[in-house]
């Protein structure tokens, strides 16, 4: 019943606050307070239940303590009424005694006439002094005091008249005090009376003005849209730059330091996007969590950023290992699809709307084999080509229309290549689909060759031997052929790369051991990356050093796809690249080069 009679009362100021305030707005807040000596997490209706139950205690606690200076002083005015009524033998009981002390204690020890003061006394209640049936009482030692220290103005007419009104007073502050005591629903009218008091003289009108504003305004709407260098680092550290700190550099440099590592730990993925990009993360474990480019910590290039752990809710021993940027419009992914591929070399087609709704725990995005990870995620078309390229320096190249479109996201795909023993897919690629023969090709490759090479015709590589015909390409075609010509950036761990035109990528079936992408030796190493680039693009490597070198493409000779390359990052003997990104036109023009 108490308790009902409590959730009552906050009921009470509940409505009381939202009958006066002139806005109502919702927002959430994590509210804990101590409740007897007890941290608990209470809603508002809990805290002023809580609130309410400490004022009753201290209107309750207030009032015992009026009620026991109430009857203090009434006791002492009841002795002085005693006093009066029989001044003149108090009188010679005091002049008869040889001092003080003993006239105190002849007072204390006499039996006084008090029927009229009988009501009193039992208003008191004190149990030491209780008016005894013969109608009389003794003086306690206050009283016994107050009497020896009364002055003699107090025993003419006005003086008695004061002490019976002062008496009669006290009689009914008393009485008040044990009805509040008595009443729990006076002790609640005194709390209402009260707060109502004090928002008579301390409330103000709102000073602020509050609006509707027209549409709503998310974080993101305040973010400034900037083109960022994301850093990863092998133990799970990641950052953002803005990518004009970085400056351009020649191949053959030494680079900047780009992130500062512990000795075990090492830089190993990097990528260009904007502030306002949707990136998904997928992970060791095959599953995918999704944050925009400006919730990711940012920090000078030559810090350690913050631990993925604390940004994304990984398990134990989860690791992220493929970072894939997304289109901003998402009403456009139901358009696209997503390429997976993985170290063993397992391919698999999605939908990238398969990945609209991606919770804060993450989704499974792909079924993994015991021991296998994903290498990269790729947004893909029906005309497109699929690239995989292995750290042994083999590459196949087949249509995306090859794999097909899986319905599910934990299903494991299908074979993309075949792998040799201790060998691992190391990149996906997308390449534009054109369909093209071999004689075609080949006498392409000659006269592209020639033309870079100053009008000196070299050999298109194992193209050349694929041709059956040697043929004479028309005039229309070569332009068309060389409107749709890529180049495959090829890079390998000890800093050596090259450019291969995607025509001596020839298209082949899924699931082969496909063809050599560069010549893999002692020099060379194995290969690290391998995707498509523009002329007017810039390249950006990591070292598991954590140096960083930026430097232009075009720098990087055209070259066949077995060659070994030139030197484009000049490593230290124990240092090796293991990661490569490219530098869009694009990105570099939006921040002003």
């Amino acid at each position: 019943m108490v308790e009902l009679k409590r959730d009552a009362m906050a009921e009470v100021v509940l409505n009381q606050l939202y009958k006066f305030t002139p806005l109502q707005t919702n927002f959430g807040a994590n509210m804990v307070a101590l409740d007897g000596g007890r941290p608990q997490v209470m809603n508002l209706k809990d805290l002023l239940t809580v609130f309410v139950a400490f004022r009753e205690t201290v209107v309750s606690r207030r009032t015992k303590f009026l009620l026991g200076k109430a009857r203090d002083r009434a006791h002492i005015l009841v002795g002085l009424a005693i006093a009066v009524a029989n001044i003149d033998e108090v009188i010679r009981v005091i002049r008869t005694s040889p001092d003080p002390n003993a006239a105190r204690e002849r007072l204390m020890s006499r039996d006084w006439p008090a029927k009229d003061v009988a009501a009193m006394i039992t208003l008191i209640d004190d149990p030491r002094h209780r008016v005894s049936p013969d109608g009389t009482a003794r003086l306690s030692l206050e009283q016994a005091r107050a009497i020896l220290d009364l002055r003699l103005q107090r025993l003419t007419a006005l003086g008695r008249e004061e002490i019976s009104e002062e008496l009669d007073k006290l009689a009914v502050e008393i009485a008040d005090y044990l009805d509040i005591l008595r009443s729990r629903a006076r002790i609640q009218n005194i709390i209402k009376t009260e707060l109502e008091a004090i928002k008579a003289e301390f409330a103000t009108p709102r000073r602020t003005l509050i609006i509707d504003q027209e549409g709503e305004v998310e974080d993101e709407d305040l973010i400034q849209r900037e083109d960022m260098v994301v850093t990863v680092s092998h133990a799970g550290y990641v950052k953002r730059v803005p990518l004009s700190t970085y400056r351009a550099q020649r191949r053959g440099g030494k680079g900047r330091s780009g992130m500062q590592t512990r000795e075990e730990d090492f830089v190993s993925r990097l990528f260009i996007a904007s502030t306002h990009t949707p990136v998904l993360f997928f992970s060791s474990r095959g599953q995918v969590y999704k944050e925009k480019v400006w919730r990711l910590p940012m920090a000078a290039p030559n810090s350690r950023g913050k631990a993925l752990i604390n940004i994304l809710p990984l398990e134990q021993g989860e690791r992220i290992t493929t970072i894939m940027p997304l289109p901003e419009d998402e009403s456009s992914w139901g358009e696209l699809d997503v390429m997976f591929a993985t170290t063993g070399g397992t391919v698999r087609r999605n939908k990238l709307s398969d990945f609209v709704d991606v919770r804060r725990s993450g989704i499974i995005a792909m079924k993994l084999e015991e021991g296998e990870s994903i290498v990269d995620v790729q947004i893909a078309t029906e005309n497109d080509d699929v690239l995989l390229t292995a750290a042994g320096g083999q590459c196949i190249r087949f249509p995306v229309t090859d794999v097909r479109v899986f319905q599910g996201r934990t299903s494991m795909g299908v074979r993309g290549i075949a792998l040799g023993k201790g060998d691992r897919v190391i990149s996906l690629a997308i390449l534009r689909h054109m369909d093209v023969s071999a004689d075609e090709r080949a006498a392409y490759l000659r006269r592209a060759n020639a033309v870079r090479r100053g009008g000196v015709e070299e050999e298109a590589g194992t193209e050349q031997e694929e041709a059956t015909n040697a043929i004479e390409l028309g005039e229309q075609r070569y332009v068309e052929m060389s409107a749709a010509e890529q180049f495959v950036l090829t890079i390998s761990e000890n800093g050596y790369g090259k450019r291969t035109s995607s025509y001596e990528y020839r298209t082949t079936g899924r699931g082969g051991k496909g063809i050599v992408a560069m010549s893999v030796n002692s020099r060379n190493g194995k290969l690290v990356a391998s995707f498509p680039v523009e002329d007017s693009d810039q390249i950006m490597l990591v070292t598991d050093n954590g140096q960083l070198i930026r430097c232009p493409v075009e720098d990087i000779r055209i070259a066949g796809r077995s060659t070994q390359g030139v030197i484009v990052f000049d490593t230290a003997d124990d240092e090796h690249v293991v990661s490569v990104e490219r530098i869009s036109e694009e990105a570099e023009s939006g921040n002003g080069g």
